[in-house]
């Protein structure tokens, strides 16, 4: 029995995955959906449907999914350029902003995806709201000898700060940078580009989930009568 979730996060991916065009650096994004995207590039790339294809991946699971696939990877410090990134969101808003860092991968995220040209969204519509914060929790990535003083700071802002506690693992979740996650609650966000700025400027803090003017394109799945559909704006 086919699963139509699964199926339509596959769609979705294969839909990102068809706008990568030969000769491009692409970057390599987090999450389920942004996972059978980089399936997608290497099967395109494996049958010759494109060629010289230059990942920069975004997490250390999106490096582990590449390699599986056999896209050749690259560093920042190699190209000057990003054609194109596809990734996963938390939530999107109707000005295309988001919040991401389910994955605790958000800082890395944000420094591929603000470089590329352009910048596509894979989701299912289930993360589509009218005001972001209203049902995922925002993620801060903080250097841990900051975690007090920041959790004081977020709280005075108006938000409601946990510390993100590893699943079957004893003890906090510590991001790639080797960084620890506090997880937000704010009733509702009512200027996201101002406080994606004002929670970046707290001493310690690395970088936030807000994602603000930086997708260009949203792709949406859903189910319509058991069968994957797929819209963008």
């Amino acid at each position: 029995m086919s699963d139509p979730v699964k199926t339509m996060k596959q769609e979705v991916g294969r839909a990102a995955a068809a706008r990568v065009k030969s000769d491009s650096i692409v970057g390599l994004g987090s999450g389920s959906t942004a996972a059978y995207a980089i399936e997608y590039i290497g099967d395109r790339l494996a049958k010759g449907e494109i060629t010289n294809i230059q990942g920069v991946p975004t997490s250390f699971q999106a490096e582990v999914l590449a390699k599986e696939f056999k896209i050749p990877l690259v560093t920042l410090d190699a190209i000057d350029h990003i054609d194109i990134a596809i990734d996963g969101a938390d939530e999107v808003d109707p000005q295309k902003n988001l919040i991401k860092g389910g994955g605790a991968a958000h800082t890395r995220e944000k420094v591929v995806d603000s470089l590329a040209k352009e910048f596509i969204v894979v989701v299912d519509e289930g993360k589509l709201v009218d005001k972001l914060g209203s049902t995922f929790l925002l993620p801060v990535e903080v250097i841990p000898m900051a975690l007090a003083p920041v959790m004081r700071s977020l709280a005075a802002l108006g938000g409601k700060p946990e510390l993100r506690m590893g699943v079957r693992k004893a003890g906090p979740v510590v991001t790639d940078q080797g960084n620890l996650v506090i997880d937000v609650k704010f009733d509702h966000i009512k200027n996201p580009g101002e406080m994606e700025k004002e929670i970046n400027n707290l001493p310690g803090v690395l970088e936030n989930g807000l994602f603000v003017g930086v997708a260009d394109l949203i792709l949406v799945g859903k189910i319509v009568d058991g069968k994957p559909e797929i819209s963008e704006f």
